[in-house]
């Protein structure tokens, strides 16, 4: 892996992105955005997560997050690893998806390639964190993350998108809270 994605500076402030396993749109039912709600609101409340900007995209997801604790690699691989675990539940135990099978088959097929994975793998294993070191690199970044909705043809307003923190910028914190970035987005 390059060096020029790691987490060098533990109590760093990093843009990540991070993407299902071929690109899959999974987050397409309230059901598996909620399992990515509720991870990072535990993670904020018990793993020293700061979280300052984020979109959740059907197939991939955007944060500029801090650890609190200094260990930003391990909270993402919790992260990652939880919200794979309960998503794949959620698909499974879903009477209403009909994409189920071939979703599945998918995840096994990517966890069959790699050699430490048992049964399903869920994310792709590179988080490409990038460490904010300026004002001016950090809003470029909340730019970005607020205009991915708009760049795809979801919304044509970054605040119309429901998972992203656009919506916090402009004091609506009814899906995630987020930490003060300091200045208006």
């Amino acid at each position: 892996m390059s060096r020029k994605y790691k987490f060098h500076n533990k109590s760093g402030l990093y843009f990540v992105s991070f993407a299902t396993v071929y690109w899959l749109d999974v987050f397409t039912r309230q059901v598996y955005f909620n399992v990515l709600v509720n991870s990072i609101n535990y993670c904020r409340a018990e793993k020293g997560m700061e979280l300052y900007a984020y979109c959740f995209m059907p197939s991939h997801v955007h944060l500029i997050f801090r650890s609190a604790n200094e260990q930003p690699t391990e909270l993402l691989r919790d992260f990652k690893k939880y919200t794979s675990k309960k998503v794949i539940e959620a698909i499974e135990n879903n009477p209403q998806e009909s994409r189920k099978e071939w979703l599945l088959w998918m995840f096994k097929r990517a966890g069959e390639k790699q050699g430490n994975i048992s049964k399903y793998q869920f994310w792709q294993h590179h988080n490409k964190p990038i460490e904010l070191w300026s004002e001016k690199v950090i809003k470029q970044k909340v730019d970005y993350i607020h205009n991915n909705p708009v760049e795809t043809g979801f919304v044509t307003k970054p605040i119309d998108y429901k998972y992203s923190s656009a919506r916090n910028f402009q004091e609506d914190n009814t899906v995630l809270e987020i930490d003060d970035i300091g200045f208006v987005g």
